[in-house]
């Protein structure tokens, strides 16, 4: 029996170029996979320490304490069942003797066989020890199933160097690394004794394509492959590594450029030039102060877009977060004299910032007003009509919203901003970045001098695009945005075009979500149907379409509550009274929170539940009224003066808004409800008594769900 060996793994994949915004998710996603495949194979423990690698020509895993033998298993399995195996005779049946070969044994190994009982029958079975297999015959297999798993954007079908057999892979792969410990495992291959991508198993590298000590890289062993790349091949491996090396040189490199410098923040343009060098070396560069005229949305965009450089920001008081004429350059080579590269650097940006300076200069020669008309020839939606056409509709839908919120000098401005906030799409810069819409209408309303509320509510129309952003500045602003995503939601809606599943090509949810957010933190006094009232006379709305509009929102808010961490319990609670004023669904959380922190609380839901299922069986509509008259039993007396007192505190409490002291209120209403269950039957003979009763229940569960429903909090 061959003895297991532990020691530390290394694999590596070398190949071209990998697409860099992909790059991380790759390398994750090959150390994971990995690291899977082995602990599923019994390889290794799920808690020993790993670690993946990624730089721009090469995929790799690190991972401790690997066997190098799966560890021997005794395995139990059934033949046949006694009746089948055997005749009446005792003798073995053709079956069993079929079934013996097939496992490579003979009628002679049966005494060796055991008898028991599987639970149901009486059974043979026999057990043998499974030797395992080894590491190198089954690392071929976890190797290739990963290469399956890996996010990659788009495969490329390429030859191997045999001239005829072609493989399929993100980049054509040219070495592979398996050291066990020290040792190569040369046998590395696929279960149909391919070798993976057409690579034999080694244990040398390619370091930095001009700065490697040597042209190949050989690794001794699986813990020295960090250490060995970097000292002999010029690369850091580690994309995390690498990444925060990049970090601190471009917050040196800021701090040396001048006081108050610093780099943007952007983790996305970060971890984008990792992916693109393996030997980082920060650069400070510049430009022309007169560029700095054009906005420095264009300027910061056109470099970090097209050159993926760190714009420098002047962090000081009264200047924050303003462009400066200097940007961090990150190169992939450490010259003794960097000043080629960085002249070649600002030489390569000087006409990125002339065209955008240009597009500025030509579009402001066209007021925003007079590019309106050209919305008509852009197509929106081939059955929702042009963009000249939206924008009437987005315009009528702010108009009313903007009076909702604060009377006519809002809702003029809206309607402004409103037939205006799609101009900046016929523009110049926005046709070069796309990115800038909204952003460059603003600045071309301040230059046509409009009020600086519609410039505003121009560029925050889109907003809040995406979750955490930031909402509208303005009341213009929440207008406007709150019309573009109505119009959006409720016109796609109404052409039948519902995010089903994962799918969402127009990004309806984002929508709902911004609509539900802007409702809430701004507490706006516009309730929900108030607000497909004012979509409904620009957009025609039948009765299912209108339901499945609000059930869409209602869905989107419950599940944004839940992700702030409120209990599905209370959401459940609030969510399906369905609130018309989404301003107040914080305000109900918290007092149904509050409600349930009580002691009577448990009770009084359970109660509630018991109420509403009596309700639902009557026949008909059950009026919440009560005739004193009619109240016989002490028990319903004392419910019905219980009610008496209580509701009247509950209801203006709700009146007021404070929806806390509503539901605390109820509280006093526990022992006269236990009683009434205790003593009072429900469904009596007498009809009048009976109705009278119901009529009773029928009021407590008004009275107990005004502000939200609190069966819901029974278990």
């Amino acid at each position: 029996m061959t003895m297991s060996i532990t020691k530390n793994l290394l694999v590596e994949l070398f190949v071209e170029e990998l697409p860099p915004k992909a790059l991380k998710k790759l390398g994750e996603t090959f150390g994971r996979e990995i690291r899977q495949g082995l602990i599923d194979r019994l390889f290794v423990k799920p808690e020993e320490k790993w670690e993946w690698f990624a730089s721009p020509r090469r995929l790799a895993i690190r991972l401790e304490n690997v066997e190098s033998q799966q560890a021997p298993r005794v395995v139990t399995e059934k033949l046949l069942p006694v009746t089948v195996a055997f005749d009446r005779e005792g003798k073995p049946t053709p079956a069993l003797l079929k079934k013996l070969q097939s496992k490579n044994f003979s009628e002679a190994d049966i005494p060796l066989f055991e008898r028991r009982n599987d639970g149901k029958i009486e059974a043979l079975f026999f057990q043998w020890t499974d030797p395992g297999f080894s590491l190198e015959q089954l690392l071929g297999d976890v190797i290739e199933d990963t290469l399956q798993k890996l996010p990659i954007p788009k495969v490329m079908t390429y030859q191997l160097s045999d001239g005829w057999t072609s493989v399929q892979f993100v980049r054509p792969a040219h070495s592979l690394i398996v050291l066990h410990g020290a040792d190569v495992l040369e046998g590395v291959r696929t279960h149909t004794n391919q070798n993976i991508l057409g690579l034999k198993p080694g244990r040398e590298t390619l370091g930095h394509r001009f700065e490697a000590a040597s042209p190949r890289v050989s690794i001794a062993d699986a813990d020295s492959y960090a250490a060995t790349l970097e000292k002999d091949g010029a690369v850091i491996p580690g994309f995390a590594t690498r990444r925060a090396e990049i970090a601190k040189q471009l917050a040196e490199a800021a701090a040396k450029a001048g006081h108050n410098l610093v780099p943007i923040h952007d983790e996305a343009l970060l971890d984008e030039v990792t992916a693109l060098v393996e030997r980082p070396n920060v650069l400070i560069g510049q430009f022309e102060e007169a560029f700095l005229e054009v906005p420095q949305e264009c300027l910061i965009l056109t470099m970090k877009a097209n050159q993926k450089y760190f714009p420098l920001l002047d962090a000081s008081v009264g200047n924050e977060g303003k462009l400066t004429n200097k940007f961090l350059i990150v190169s992939n080579i450490r010259p003794a004299d960097p000043s080629n590269v960085i002249g070649g650097n600002e030489r390569v940006v000087r006409p990125r910032l002339a065209d955008a300076k240009f597009f500025f200069d030509q579009d402001r020669k066209k007021k925003l007003e007079d590019r309106v008309a050209g919305l008509d020839k852009v197509v929106y939606h081939n059955k929702l009509g042009t963009q000249g056409e939206r924008v009437k509709r987005v315009a009528a839908i702010a108009c009313d919203l903007g009076f909702r919120i604060d009377g006519e000098t809002v809702a003029k401005q809206a309607e402004q901003a409103a037939k205006l906030a799609k101009a900046d799409l016929l523009t110049d810069m926005v046709g070069e970045f796309p990115e800038l819409q909204g952003i460059m209408g603003r600045y071309y309303a301040l230059h046509d001098k409009l009020d600086v509320n519609v410039a505003d509510a121009i560029e925050d129309h889109y907003k809040p695009r995406f979750a955490g952003d930031d909402l509208p500045r303005g009341k213009a602003g929440v207008a406007v945005a709150l019309a573009d995503k109505m119009e959006t939601l409720c016109g796609m809606f109404s052409i039948g075009q519902i995010p089903t599943g994962d799918k969402d090509p127009f990004a309806l949810r984002r929508h709902a979500l911004g609509v539900i957010r802007m409702l809430i933190e701004n507490d706006l006094p516009i309730e929900l149907d108030v607000l497909l009232n004012d979509v409904a006379k620009v957009i025609a709305l039948d009765s299912g379409t209108r339901e499945a509009i609000n059930q869409f929102i209602y869905d989107r808010l419950a599940g944004s509550l839940r992700d702030q961490g409120y209990s599905a319990q209370e959401v459940d609670a609030v969510v399906s009274q369905r609130p018309q004023r989404l301003g107040d669904i914080p305000k109900r959380l918290a007092a149904v929170r509050a409600f349930a922190a009580l002691p009577e609380a448990a009770a009084l839901a359970a109660a509630n539940k018991r109420v509403g299922n009596i309700l639902k069986k009557v026949e008909g509509e059950v009026a919440a009224k009560i005739d004193a008259g009619l109240l016989q039993e002490s028990a319903e007396q004392a419910l019905a003066a219980a009610l008496a007192e209580v509701k009247p505190k509950a209801d203006a409490a709700f009146d007021k808004g404070d929806y806390t002291a509503s539901l605390q209120a109820l509280a006093a209403l526990r022992g006269p409800v236990d009683t009434f269950f205790n003593d009072v039957m429900v469904n009596a003979e007498d009809a009048k008594l009976r109705n009278n009763r119901l009529g009773l229940l029928a009021t407590l569960h008004a009275a107990m769900n005004r502000v939200a429903d609190l069966s819901k909090l029974s278990a």
